[in-house]
């Protein structure tokens, strides 16, 4: 299972890590690519969405599932 998260306000390759990393952190995470050029995460895994977006917020960035 596949979840696509938008993400606001990266601006380099050290927010692009914080954010994957605070993903992988998820409980249900297999893997994680963020692409700091579209704004987006996609997670592969069984993790709930809403702690997805939840892990990215507390790293400071806005984010929202993808419909």
């Amino acid at each position: 299972m596949f979840t696509e998260l938008t993400v606001n306000g990266m601006t380099c390759g050290h927010c692009e890590k914080a954010v994957q990393n605070a993903l992988k952190s998820v409980p249900g995470v297999q893997d994680v690519r963020v692409n700091l050029q579209d704004g987006t995460a996609t997670v592969q895994g069984d993790a709930d969405p809403q702690a997805l977006v939840a892990a990215v917020t507390e790293e400071g960035y806005g984010a929202q599932v993808r419909a």
